[in-house]
């Protein structure tokens, strides 16, 4: 017999939606990050087009972290806190003294094929459980950033 939790769905699907959901968190961290050092250390001859962008990235993932946070702790669990906890949980890996442009856009995109997997994997299984609060989450997520999948990869052609 199915137990309910407090907004409705089974405990069970909620319990692994929230341990997918720290997982995507745990990586949004480390995605963070990454793009506060890409935005300090970016140099060259793009520096302000690329300083901006990477504002913008990491400005999102603020957003988008505490988003996830509020979603697993919507679900009724409580979401990882702590940045060992963050290095064990994510697969995305911490970029050190990168500066150039290019490279910092091939961390971008490889980050993404990370986040894109974990999204889609969330999408199905709040579809499978009635969860319409997570599976929107990811859905705005998703086509967000194959959007920025496109345009980044289509940067690295041009330049």
């Amino acid at each position: 017999m199915s137990q309910i939790n407090r907004i409705g769905l089974d405990k069970n699907a909620s319990a692994l939606l929230a341990e997918k959901l720290n997982q995507l968190l745990a990586n949004y961290q480390l995605f963070y990050i990454n793009s506060r050092e890409f935005h300090w250390n970016i140099t060259g001859d793009k520096f302000f087009e690329l300083h901006l962008k990477f504002e913008e990235l990491y400005n999102d993932s603020f957003l988008k972290i505490d988003e996830i946070a509020e979603r697993i702790l919507t679900l009724g669990y409580t979401p990882l806190h702590s940045f060992e906890d963050y290095m064990a949980h994510a697969s995305i890996h911490v970029a050190k003294n990168v500066s150039d442009g290019k490279a910092c856009i091939q961390e971008i995109l490889k980050s993404y094929a990370v986040l894109l997997p974990i999204e889609r994997e969330l999408l199905e299984m709040s579809a499978e459980s009635g969860d319409e609060g997570t599976n929107a989450l990811m859905s705005d997520y998703i086509r967000e950033q194959e959007k920025l999948v496109w345009m980044y990869s289509a940067y690295l052609k041009n330049s």
